[in-house]
Order: C-alpha cells, then structure tokens, then sequence
C-alpha cells in the first residue's frame, strides 16, 4: 500500500501540469471575487476557498415575523416559544404562529449606539426548574465609556405583563473603553454547565492592542460559572497578573459561536478587517493571534500589525474567508428535518447576506455551499440562526446598513413542499 501511494505522488510529480490543474480544480471554491490579500497563503489546503459542495436540498422560506427593529438574538423556551432581542434593548416572547409580546420589563440599562445594545439572549441549562435567562448588552459606564457585561434574571411569563426579575450583573467585561464597536457577546453555555462569553476588541487601536494580554478582558473568550464566579480549572488562574475569566486569547470581534455536536469543543467565527474573517475552535489557553497574525489588510489598506499570517505559539483558523462575509452566529444542524445537512455547519452573512452552509470533516472544513442568496427583499443581512425544535432552522434577518429603515424578520427554512 505504501509503495503504491509513493508511486501515485511520483507520477503527479512528474507530470507538472497535470499536478498544476489538479491544484487548482482542489482549490477552486464558491468563492469568485478576488481576495484583498493575493500574496497571502493558506496554511494548508482547504483552509479558505473550499471547494463547492451542494446538497441538492429544496427548500421554501417561511416568514414568522416581521417588522422587527435590529434583532440580534433568538433562543427557544422548552415549549416552542422564541426568546427574541432587538438591539434597541427589547426583549420579546414570540409564539411559534408569530405573536409577539410587549418587551419584557426590567432589564438594566444599557448603551445602545453603534453597535451595542441588547444582544445575545440564552437560557439556563437547568431553566425548567429554574426559569433564569441569560443576556449579554453594552453596558454604560461613568465617563462616556462602556463595556460588554452579562446579566441573569428568572423570567416572569405573564402575558400581560412579561419581565424578568431578581436581575442579577453576573459579569463585565474591563476596562470599559470610549467604543461603539465590536461588543461580541455571544453566549454559549457548556457541557459542564459552565458559560462562555465572546468578546471583542472594541474596534480601536487601544484595544486592539491588549487582544493578547493577560491582564484584560480585550479580545478574548471568557468562561465563568452561571453565578458569575470563576470555575477552578480555568488556565489562567492562579498566575499573577492574569484574569482569571480568560478561557482564550487573541480574538477580535466575537459574533458567533456554537458548541460541536460530537466533541462538546466550542468553536467560533469572529470578523476579519478586509479579508480574514476566521473560524477557530476556542481552546483552553490558546492564543488566536490578533493582532499580531491575520489574513486579509487593513480597512485602509496595507498590512496588518507586521503583514504576517503565522507564528509559532499562535493558533491557525480552521477556516478563513477573503473577502469576508462579515459573520453573524453560527450553528450545528443536527435535527432530521434536513437529514442531508445533519453535522453540516451555518454560518450567517451580514456583508453578503446568505447563509453559508460548510461541510465539516474531522476539524477541516472540505466544501461550502451558499444559501438564501435569493431571499427576499434583497440585501437582508443574516444575523442568528437556530435549529428550532421542529427541526427546522430559524434565521434572523436585518436592515443591510446604516440609514435602512427596512424591518428585520424571523424566517423558517423548511422542506419545500412536493407539488
């Protein structure tokens, strides 16, 4: 078997074109525009611009709701129900037929300019005997600074007059900084019970810069109990000068994250500036490399920090896009509904306003397929997605910038049906 391999290499060897053309059919992926960075290189092959790989799934879009002002996060109550979050700081209930009730009272304040507000929303993994909800906002801070923080609080369901109560701020992200940008603030909890905050850079250069220190919480994935406290196996605990949140290092603007269906491993996407918008698997202790490695250039042009793309001691992404799609959330399909997407990963398109669906072998993405590219009205940015308890999936949409007035919609992926 090993002599044959040898020789199969052999002849590609010597055949340089053949081997030339191969390449290039390997490397040909979805992706047409030409990249920001071309002098750049993957670190391995498939690790940006996978090849195409459709499911040849026929499907219908459902709209459930409309008009809905920057909906940023959705999660599910036990009996179908949708917990929704528009940015303004609104917190819904919403039914599976699309009724949505008055924003529930009682949430903190919160700073909703640029990019902040209310975000992520998530529920306690113990919430039916519980009934604690978990959300994530920008947080006001004396002096005209903010910062993300996470607050938990057990919900009130009254129809006619839904809140939450016993609010508890279980965490802030520091220092606050004088930013409207990249909050982060995905919230994924674990298999251990334990819960993971994303978090960004806050979009300016003195921020950026503390991505890969110790002794902030800039750039970098948090993990704390759901009281607020910090677990003891974290990896930085017990070394001075650390914070003891610190699950990872490095990142920039964490938007989407998901734990793996098989390995329970949480794995992330966050945005790239032009070019490199990444997906890592979060390790314990890692370093991801912002700023100090990426792919793609500067907003302005010309090359990031020192224009290199790796580093010895600094995580390689598991998946890379240039030009970006500027991700939103992503997730894990594991219902039956599709069984042809089952184990594929989604990830959500706010610049390119589809639904990427990657397939996933092992830690290696080897295909990616686009979706939603013709949903209607055009230029909808895809902000979450979430498998509901139908099995189907359930999609966020947005206004596609600053000065849209378009409402968002929750939109249901479902099987399309046969004539």
């Amino acid at each position: 078997m090993r002599s044959t391999v040898w020789m199969s290499g052999a002849i590609l060897v010597a055949g340089i074109g053949l081997a030339s053309s191969l390449v290039v059919a390997r490397q040909a992926g979805v992706e047409t525009r030409p990249p920001n960075a071309p002098d750049q290189s993957a670190a391995f092959i498939g690790q940006t611009r996978a090849p195409e790989r459709t499911s040849n799934v026929v499907y219908d879009t459902v709209t459930v709701l409309d008009g809905l002002q920057n909906p940023w996060g959705l999660t599910f109550l036990p009996d179908g129900r949708m917990l929704l979050t528009e940015r303004p700081g609104r917190l819904r209930i919403v039914t599976a037929d699309g009724q949505m009730s008055e924003p529930l009272t009682g949430l903190p304040a919160m700073d909703a300019r640029g990019q902040g507000g209310l975000l992520d929303v998530a529920l306690d993994p113990n919430y039916t005997s519980n009934r604690l909800l978990y959300w994530s906002y920008s947080e006001p801070r004396e002096g005209g600074v903010n910062n993300t923080a996470v607050a938990r609080g057990r919900l009130v369901d009254n129809p006619a007059a839904p809140g939450v109560e016993n609010v508890q701020v279980i965490f802030h992200q520091e220092p606050s900084l004088r930013s409207t940008l990249h909050f982060g603030s995905r919230l994924v909890f674990a298999r251990d019970g334990t819960l993971f905050v994303t978090l960004g850079d806050r979009s300016i250069t003195e921020g950026r810069m503390q991505a890969q220190r110790l002794d902030g919480l800039l750039g970098k994935i948090v993990r704390i109990n759901p009281d607020g406290s910090i677990p003891k196996d974290n990896p930085f605990v017990g070394r001075e000068g650390a914070r003891p949140e610190i699950w990872s290092i490095g990142h920039r603007n964490i938007q989407g994250a998901a734990l793996h269906p098989t390995t329970g491993e949480l794995w992330e996407v966050e945005h790239g500036t032009r070019g490199g918008d990444e997906i890592n698997i979060a390790r314990k202790g890692k370093d991801y490399g912002w700023p100090t490695i990426a792919y793609g250039i500067e907003y302005q042009g010309g090359p990031i920090t020192g224009g290199i793309t790796a580093k010895e001691g600094m995580e390689q992404p598991v998946y890379y896009w240039d030009p970006v799609i500027a991700p939103g959330n992503m997730l894990f399909y594991t219902g039956t509904l599709f069984p042809a997407w089952k184990g594929s990963l989604f990830v959500c398109g706010l610049a390119t306003t589809h639904l990427a669906r990657l397939t996933i072998e092992g830690d290696r993405v080897v295909g990616e397929e686009r979706l939603l590219t013709d949903l209607t009205p055009a230029r909808q940015r895809l902000r979450d997605a979430r498998q509901g308890p139908d099995g189907a999936i359930y999609v966020l949409t947005d206004a596609p910038g600053r000065g849209d007035t378009r409402p968002g919609r929750i939109v249901k992926i479902v099987p399309k049906r046969q004539s």
